[in-house]
């Protein structure tokens, strides 16, 4: 989860105790004359928008969309359920946010979640609604939820040999639970890195996707406070970074349903993070 701003390289997030987002696979009711296009998730892999690698190969990292070619912002929600919290859920606190995904569906806002593998195994059948509803693109959030640089926020460290495998394990896994497509973009817990750890993950192929907007919910109880960071923050562009657990982000549902019809009203169009990697103009 993301308690306060922070820049490493990128800016910040996420305490330990994190996750989640789904629900059952929705009828498809007929659209809305606001509801904004969205590519369908049966796209082919190979035309997925992704940034040029760095100099030298570092993996690429995407903070935003262009500022000249439209009122887009993206809504992203981090499902970061951290390798070690499944006593946790067994003893019944849930890391998934159906009302969320419900509230989203029924605003028809396209979103991009990025799931950690360890989510995926808790809750397969919502990670395989998510990755089959065109609404919604699931990316990759590591494996654990373990930061892969020192000093972030208090998460356990990746060790350095086992950076690139941790990307890897959570394609696996979210493959395994029935996401047909994962994309190929990946954050990282906590939004810590460094440049030696985009030279460890060079060889996963993904876009690091960072923000430019924190939304405040994680571990918010004041709904309205989030909203008005949200709407204070968002600029043509804009990737919003938020989460959807129910123990950890209680008011995102109350949140969305509020930023959503505002930013419409200033002519805000929603989209995928693919979508504004595609305006940016920088594929490769």
């Amino acid at each position: 989860m993301i308690p306060l701003a922070r820049r490493l390289t990128a800016v910040c997030v996420l305490g330990a105790a994190l996750a989640a987002c789904g629900t059952a696979h929705p009828a498809k009711p007929a659209r809305p004359a606001h509801a904004e296009p969205h590519p369908s998730a049966s796209a082919s892999p190979s035309v997925t928008p992704t940034m040029a690698a760095g100099p030298g190969g570092l993996t690429p990292v995407f903070e935003h969309g262009p500022r000249d070619k439209g009122k887009t912002v993206a809504l992203t929600f981090d499902a970061d359920m951290t390798a070690d919290e499944g006593p946790r859920a067994a003893a019944g606190e849930r890391f998934d946010n159906p009302g969320l995904i419900s509230a989203l569906r029924t605003l028809k806002v396209p979103a991009t979640v990025f799931m950690t593998g360890r989510w995926a195994e808790e809750y397969p059948d919502q990670a395989r609604s998510l990755g089959h509803d065109a609404q919604f693109e699931v990316a990759n959030h590591s494996y654990s939820h373990y930061a892969f640089t020192g000093d972030c926020y208090g998460l356990p460290t990746v060790a350095p040999d086992a950076k690139l495998t941790e990307v890897q394990r959570t394609y696996t896994a979210l493959r395994k639970a029935g996401v047909p497509r994962p994309m190929p973009y990946f954050r990282f817990p906590g939004g810590c890195y460094d440049r030696d750890t985009l030279r460890a993950i060079s060889g996963a192929g993904v876009t690091a996707v960072q923000w430019d907007v924190i939304s405040g919910d994680a571990f918010a109880t004041d709904a309205d406070a989030v909203v008005r960071q949200v709407l204070d923050g968002v600029k043509p562009g804009s990737v919003v970074v938020m989460h959807c657990t129910r123990s950890a982000a209680p008011t995102t549902e109350k949140v969305v349903r509020s930023v959503v019809p505002e930013l419409r009203k200033k002519g805000y169009r929603f989209v995928k993070v693919s979508e504004l990697i595609r305006e940016s103009g920088t594929p490769r």
